[in-house]
């Protein structure tokens, strides 16, 4: 768990160093928007900002079950975040799995990646697809898919 935070961590230090080494500077301005950049970085590098995590093994069970993808992605992964952000509201269909926080989920993604921890990777009916456009995740999501399910 504390793992997935520390880069929003190093963030907000950085941002409150950088603040604090602008207002001795006297850039009161400069002072007060740069670590909201900063703490912009570190939420959206955050956990926060990816549905919740399960575990591999209920991502799989689930997904054997209603047919939706299992993503497989880490905080900080600058791809994973491309993938979230680009799916919109469609990401929450997806089951999202944690590999720094899923020992089986890092486990999944080195056997399919010839033992890389590469994310995002996203397996659909069993089969494993690495950093995928973002509108083909989506398109295995289209409603057809589920009517029967």
């Amino acid at each position: 768990m504390m793992r997935a935070w520390i880069l929003p961590m190093l963030f907000v230090l950085s941002g409150a160093v950088v603040a604090t080494g602008l207002v001795l500077r006297g850039s009161t301005g400069a002072a007060v928007a740069l670590p909201l950049v900063f703490l912009l970085l570190a939420g959206v590098n955050s956990p926060l900002i990816f549905p919740r995590s399960i575990g591999a093994l209920e991502a799989q069970r689930r997904s054997a079950v209603d047919g939706r993808p299992v993503v497989f992605w880490r905080p900080g992964c600058m791809y994973c975040l491309r993938l979230r952000i680009r799916l919109g509201r469609s990401a929450r269909q997806l089951h999202w799995v944690d590999i720094w926080r899923d020992a089986d989920g890092a486990a999944a993604v080195r056997a399919a990646n010839d033992g890389n921890e590469t994310v995002p990777t996203v397996v659909v009916a069993g089969r494993p697809h690495v950093n995928p456009d973002p509108e083909w995740v989506r398109g295995q999501l289209s409603p057809g898919r589920f009517e029967d399910l």
